[in-house]
């Protein structure tokens, strides 16, 4: 195997290029786990990071997205997205395992600044690679096989995960030698040699030649497609406003867990797995519903349910015992888990379905410079709300008073965060609005949310009538959306003859 491209492919050599994807994601969700999310956050908080910093750290992922723009030429121009992509790529994970030697340095401040630096060179190497990459998995992959291979893809990406981000938690909750940067140090040290393996799983797999699709277009005129495509503009509105009202808070849930509540690292990453498995466990049921329904119809009941959740870290039982409240934080993060997975797979579905297939590059693009702009504000506008916030207290108090007594109760108390918690949700309501502007095509079909939430539980229910031995409950944890393609095309087919 070599960074060329092959012009053709045989079936042995595209299915030891699918076991080492398989192993790739395997691979790169370990470096995710032990580098960045919660991790991050955490030696962020120990450096002494404030909601600006915070704000920023998280803000810098979605701008290093604006890389894929001169990557989409890059790649034009080169031809060879693998040559392009796993050099690249190697460089970002090498920047992560040079991170390890961070802890150990001196100054708090230094090595926040260091810090920043570093991400926004691991993302903008990371984000310039992915634009390579993800043209060239396009090209592979046929779309008849993309069910079953990403669903055991993402299995393996999502256990290997969540064990990590457990292990991460209690190695900081439990460092070596009593000393918690030795602990992020290995963290991190770690995460960059998994890097590299994923990056030598990469190189195994093949590349087929680009296709050829007419002289190379000026950058204006790539750009303006998405945007000039009336049904494409409507998704990408809706990005937009998801991406600014779900990351205006999304930075900051560790932070008001380990610094509000006094959650240790260990019990946040717990409430991670937790949102992360139930997001795998039910993204099959959701893929069901979107084939028969509609994708659409998935985001008009997994968006509410999402601004739901966010409403309800507002009514944190802070005074409950601590097995309630972290009870009730468990049960949000399960919910938002279930929404999250069904707001994913419908929004990518629609991007694949409504980008054309000849210029799939520049739509998807367009997709990463939309959440690029959304979800880079949204942090920094959060973090200087949250700096704002931290001074000002809303209560809401009904007084009842009687010729015996004088009582007052509670009824409404924002302090700190949750301020930030309900703008969030107050912005899902225009979100909800730019869910009900999509026009999915002529397969697209307006289906109340009653009926979604049946055939949920229909789907959910057939989950549970499988699950009583180890390969049924395998089984209902294969969950990419990319199923709903294989069982739309078939049932297509069927159709004359129904």
């Amino acid at each position: 195997m070599s960074l060329q491209p092959s012009p053709e492919i045989s079936a042995p050599a595209l299915e030891t290029g699918k076991r080492a994807l398989v192993a790739d994601a395997a691979w790169a969700s370990m470096t995710g786990a032990l580098s960045g999310g919660v991790v991050m956050v955490a030696f962020a908080l120990e450096l002494g990071a404030g909601p600006r910093a915070i704000g920023l750290l998280g803000a810098i992922p979605f701008m290093a997205q604006a890389a894929q723009l001169p990557a989409i030429f890059l790649v034009e121009r080169v031809r060879r997205r693998k040559l392009i992509g796993i050099p690249i790529l190697t460089l970002a994970r090498l920047v992560i395992l040079l991170l390890a030697v961070l802890p150990m340095l001196p100054g708090s401040q230094p090595r926040l600044a260091l810090l920043l630096l570093a991400q926004v060179l691991i993302c903008t190497l990371s984000s310039t690679a992915s634009c390579a990459i993800n043209a060239w998995f396009h090209q592979l992959l046929s779309p008849s096989e993309l069910g079953v291979f990403f669903s055991r893809r993402l299995l393996w990406a999502t256990g290997v995960a969540c064990v990590c981000t457990l292990a991460a938690g209690a190695l900081v909750e439990h460092p070596p030698l009593g000393s918690r940067m030795l602990a992020f140090s290995l963290c991190f040290g770690l995460a960059g040699m998994a890097g590299l393996l994923s990056s030598a799983s990469l190189y195994r797999c093949p590349e087929p030649v680009m296709q050829a699709c007419g002289p190379v277009r000026r950058m204006r005129d790539e750009l303006r497609a998405p945007f000039a495509d009336r049904g494409f503009r409507s998704l990408l509105i809706t990005l937009m406003s998801w991406n600014l009202a779900s990351n205006l808070v999304a930075p900051f849930l560790t932070v008001y867990l380990m610094q509000q509540l006094g959650y240790g690292l260990g019990e946040v990453t717990a409430l991670w797995v937790t949102s992360q498995v139930v997001n795998a466990a039910t993204l099959l049921a959701w893929g069901r519903v979107s084939d028969r329904l509609s994708n659409k119809s998935v985001l008009a009941v997994a968006v509410p349910l999402y601004f739901a959740c966010m409403l309800g870290l507002v009514f944190v039982p802070v005074g409950a015992s601590p097995p309630l409240q972290l009870g009730y934080l468990a049960l949000l993060h399960a919910l938002m888990g279930v929404a999250g997975g069904g707001i994913g797979l419908a929004t990518g579905n629609l991007g694949m379905k409504l980008a054309p297939r000849d210029r799939g590059t520049a739509y998807l693009a367009a997709i990463g410079l939309v959440a690029a702009v959304s979800g880079g504000v949204a942090p920094l506008a959060g973090g200087v709300l949250a700096q704002w916030f931290s001074e000002r207290h809303l209560a809401l108090l009904v007084r009842w008073v009687s010729p015996v007594n004088t009582r007052e109760v509670s009824v409404l108390n924002f302090t700190h965060w949750e301020f930030l918690f309900a703008l969030a949700a107050l912005l899902g309501l225009y979100v909800m609005h730019a869910v009900s502007r999509i026009h999915e095509g002529s397969e697209g079909r307006e289906v109340s949310e009653r009926r979604v939430i049946q055939e949920l539980g229909l789907e959910a229910l057939r989950t549970v009538n499988h699950i009583s031995t180890v390969g049924g409950l395998l089984g209902s944890v294969f969950p990419f959306g990319r199923l709903a393609e294989r069982r739309r095309s078939a049932r297509t087919r069927q159709a004359p003859t129904a």
